[in-house]
């Protein structure tokens, strides 16, 4: 399986090309027999009787770039001399800067960007620190900190490797809602340390966004943070996922008229995602909710829970759920299911065992890169389908909730997010999609709809002002 092609496995090929006719036509022939896709053909230079040409191909992996360039070099008339791949290129130097927003091109400048005129503001800020979220960067700043432990789809890879998503956040942030946000990647796994760090740094940030930090650990971290901090803390892994979940959902009750407070869930992967899902469903009316991690349904009947050996957070989820004690395989327990809501990995059930579901089933499929059941194996059975993927319809992605969410809570000067702010984050996303629009193909919006971050900045910022108020 080499994949449909996509822009992660993009190169340029720099290609010699004989200057005769019909040379050209056979290097797109052979890059397209080997499963290459041509984007953008540029001419480099003419030197006699030979073109250099760059050619821009898109793949479905990296394997497939060699069977592409073995297809070329065997033409009689052209040879590949130089590949470049252009998602490391997007990366070369990392992602980010830092750019100055008031000149310095003279003397007053300086005096009032630097010494001698920075001295008073330095001086107000002693008098009153709440300043300076008026006369810093915390206006506007968010901390993207992580340990390297849980990232993407590919586990503790350590904090060095963890940069390049850390740094694709930041770039989130900014892009879509205007916010400054900066990578940390801590060098430790200790949770005691984490936190000890994070609460050293919080002067610098009006925000901290945790990410990628394995389960159990990053509870007890957030729980601790948002305790001992007066700036926001969001663990983005948790707590954007389940508010574009909550989005999809509402729009999805809407088209298959069910309500919240009425549905029976299935919940499949119990870490970070799994239980904030659950805990916003409990939240937002759900009442009838069964998790299941690898050892199947959580329940207060299933031995770990009795001898005291599940933990923590498992015990909550026991306790919260699952009132009917049932136990066993998830896939054993989809009958009478309205919404199946997929956090864990690839084909852990027949496709063919969500028949057993009520009808107008929702199925949220959302484990990457392949879901727990794929959407042509769920289309008999669900009304409603959604993914993680971006090449399907109805994409629960995260990059809906989490610039909204920091910029509400930086302009509002939240002191925390609570979980009225994000029901109202999760409110606001669903409403995006008008009544007209709503199909079971398009219940949530697209990640490029630049409405919704400031959509989800007002709700988000009206919540915490209200509260305050409150």
């Amino acid at each position: 399986m080499t994949g449909t092609p996509s822009a992660q496995y993009s190169i340029v090929l720099r290609v010699e090309i004989d200057h005769k006719p019909g040379a050209l036509g056979a290097v797109a022939s052979a890059i397209g027999g080997a499963g290459g896709v041509i984007g953008d053909v540029a001419l480099v230079s003419v030197a006699g009787d030979t073109l250099v040409r760059d050619i821009t191909v898109s793949a479905g992996s990296q394997a497939v770039w060699e069977a592409i360039q073995q297809a070329i070099n065997e033409s009689p008339t052209a040879k590949v001399v130089a590949v470049t791949d252009r998602t490391f290129q997007v990366h070369e130097g990392g992602k980010l800067e830092t750019t100055p927003k008031q000149p310095l091109k003279t003397r007053d400048d300086l005096a009032m960007a630097y010494t001698p005129g920075v001295a008073r503001v330095c001086e107000a800020i002693a008098d009153d620190v709440a300043l300076s979220h008026e006369l810093t960067i915390r206006k506007n700043t968010v901390a993207v900190v992580t340990d390297g432990t849980a990232v993407l789809g590919l586990g503790d890879i350590g904090p060095e490797a963890s940069m390049p998503v850390m740094e694709g956040k930041a770039v989130l942030f900014k892009e879509f809602a205007g916010v400054d946000a900066f990578p940390i990647a801590l060098a430790t796994k200790d949770p005691d340390e984490i936190i000890s760090i994070v609460k050293a740094l919080a002067p610098t940030f009006g925000g901290i966004n945790l990410e990628d930090i394995s389960a159990p650990r990053c509870f007890e971290i957030e729980d601790r943070l948002k305790a001992e901090l007066d700036i926001p803390v969001f663990h983005d892994d948790q707590h954007g996922t389940a508010i574009v979940t909550l989005a999809a959902l509402i729009n999805a009750c809407k088209i298959t008229g069910k309500r919240l407070e009425d549905l029976r869930v299935l919940v499949t992967g119990l870490g970070a995602a799994g239980i904030a899902v659950t805990k916003i469903l409990l939240s937002a009316g759900v009442k009838d909710v069964i998790g299941a991690d690898s050892r199947g349904l959580v329940s207060t009947q299933r031995p770990d829970y009795v001898d005291g050996t599940m933990n923590s957070v498992k015990r909550w989820y026991a306790e919260m759920s699952n009132p009917e004690g049932l136990t066993g395989h998830p896939g054993d327990h989809l009958g009478g299911r309205d919404l199946f809501v997929g956090l864990s990995g690839a084909r852990i059930f027949p496709a063919e065992k969500l028949a057993a579901m009520n009808d107008d089933a929702m199925v949220f499929a959302m484990a990457n890169p392949n879901p727990e059941v794929s959407p042509e194996e769920a289309a008999p059975y669900a009304r409603i389908i959604a993914t993680g993927r971006s090449d399907y319809p109805n994409q629960i992605n995260n990059v809906l909730a989490f610039p909204g969410i920091f910029r509400g809570a930086l302009d509002a000067r939240a002191t925390q997010i609570t979980e009225g702010m994000k029901i109202a984050a999760a409110n606001a996303i669903a409403n995006l999609v008008a009544e007209e629009d709503l199909r079971e193909d398009h219940i949530i919006p697209s990640v490029f709809d630049r409405d919704v971050a400031p959509a989800v900045a007002a709700a988000v910022a009206e919540e915490a002002l209200a509260t305050t108020r409150g």
